[in-house]
């Protein structure tokens, strides 16, 4: 498979790539950084909870703005600095059955959020959840309350995790996803005013090899249109603790064969951040 930017040729789009996880490991912050540099990532979102945050963070700092959208990525499954992670289950099961403690929930996204206006000296320019936790019931509305009482001149968008494409192509994984909480949330960002993307694409197993992750690449990029995000989550070497290190490495080795423009079968992309789309800034997920 090549990668080939040429100008002009085949549809145009544009694309908000965005690189999930910064400041969980040395090894994501310089893939990452990297990617940045290299125009093939345009947003990041970061774990402010993490061992290599305070570090990465002085480097995400002194970029322009203008380069990347740099986020919260919402973290409410650490146990502690580490890459490890508490399961997803228990705080799932509690949200559905209304039986989180709110008050915790709003005093996590609060201290989050302190800890990344403190470290960027700005605001996020967007906010999404690691494992999607941030459109939860119960975690949507506090977030929500917290962003628009916060930020009021300058709303974060909020990453939305509807599929794109027809419903019955969409892996299983991804509907369960966005059943979990998608709709609510998008209703709730539409109430309240907050920009939200349109779709969500990204999503896999982390499963396969280098050639199966190409593919996948190759299918979401000509899958994206305007307003769309497509996550990722590279890294320069997997660590202990990390369950999904070694996939972080083959996505990085298919990540880094792209180009601020790329030419994928008739259809050229152009990678821009999310906030840059007036699209994005102007509608919601419908």
């Amino acid at each position: 498979m090549s990668w080939l930017a040429q100008d002009g040729a085949g549809e145009a789009r544009t694309l908000c790539i965005c690189a999930d996880d910064y400041g969980l490991s040395e090894g994501v912050n310089q893939a990452v950084l990297a990617l940045i540099e290299r125009g093939a990532v345009t947003a990041t979102s970061c774990m402010v909870l993490r061992s290599a945050w305070l570090p990465g963070a002085r480097r995400l700092r002194v970029l322009p703005p203008t380069q990347a959208d740099v986020g919260l990525h919402l973290d409410l499954t650490a146990v502690d600095a580490s890459p490890a992670e508490a399961p997803l289950r228990g705080l799932v099961l509690r949200s559905l059955a209304r039986q989180l403690d709110l008050k915790a929930v709003r005093a996590a996204i609060d201290a989050q959020l302190d800890r990344f206006d403190q470290a960027m000296g700005r605001a996020p320019a967007h906010v999404d959840g690691h494992r999607h936790v941030h459109q939860l019931p119960g975690v949507r509305e506090q977030l929500v309350e917290a962003l628009s009482t916060r930020y009021p001149g300058a709303l974060p968008w909020l990453r939305s995790t509807r599929p794109a494409g027809p419903s019955p192509k969409v892996p299983a994984k991804q509907r369960l996803i966005h059943a979990l909480g998608g709709p609510g949330l998008e209703a709730l960002a539409r109430h309240r005013g907050l920009p939200m993307s349109r779709h969500l694409l990204g999503v896999y197993g982390f499963d396969g090899g280098r050639g199966a992750y190409l593919r996948r690449l190759q299918a979401w990029l000509i899958q994206g249109r305007a307003g769309d995000v497509l996550m990722c989550h590279p890294s320069v070497r997997a660590v202990d603790g990390d369950a999904v290190g070694e996939a972080r490495v083959r996505e990085l080795s298919a990540l880094a064969l792209l180009k601020p423009v790329v030419q994928v079968a008739d259809v050229q992309v152009q990678l821009r951040p999310l906030s840059h789309s007036a699209l994005a800034r102007s509608s919601l997920a419908r």
